[in-house]
């Protein structure tokens, strides 16, 4: 669907450029499946997303709140490398730093990571391109059931997810 999408807008199917971010949501009581991210706070999942400029996903990969933006993207890119085989270069925040994330992201999908980092710190600026990913996590959280995660298991999430996107691109053909 989401190919279909990029072709009636006048794009190739596949990307070549994706744009990756994680974000923490937070769990209601009856989730099973749950871990704390120290750095937002939260006790509860993780979305990673590997999104193209227009904000369609391409890897959706759902993980408890403990696993690091770094390893949920490299699981996301490989259960995903198959759709992601025309990729030419991947951006990222300051969070996926390192030589080692770079290597592997180069041995799964045999393209560079750019890091999109701030000037200053403690400043507000819009970071070009990135808003994308970000723009896409809000499309999530206009959704009733995943601006908390409301569901007991992973794969439930997941399937929120997608149908969110899928109604999204939905509207847009």
């Amino acid at each position: 669907m989401v190919g279909e999408v990029r072709q009636r807008s006048g794009r190739l199917e596949k990307p070549s450029f994706i744009i990756v971010d994680a974000q923490s949501v937070k769990n209601t009581d009856t989730a099973e499946e749950k871990g704390y991210d120290g750095a937002k706070l939260v006790s509860g999942i993780k979305r990673h997303l590997a999104v193209d400029t227009q904000g369609l996903p391409h890897a959706i990969h759902i993980t408890t709140a403990n696993i690091t933006d770094r390893a949920g993207a490299l699981e996301a890119f490989s259960l995903h490398h198959l759709s992601l085989g025309d990729v030419t270069n991947v951006l990222a925040d300051g969070g996926y730093t390192g030589k080692n994330f770079a290597d592997r992201v180069r041995d799964i999908l045999g393209c560079p990571v750019e890091i999109a980092k701030r000037s200053e710190l403690h400043t507000f600026a819009v970071i070009p391109k990135r808003w994308v990913v970000e723009r896409s996590f809000a499309w999530l959280n206009k959704c009733r059931r995943l601006w908390k995660n409301c569901e007991r298991k992973l794969h439930t999430s997941l399937t929120m997810v997608v149908l969110a996107f899928l109604i999204l691109c939905i509207n847009r053909l």
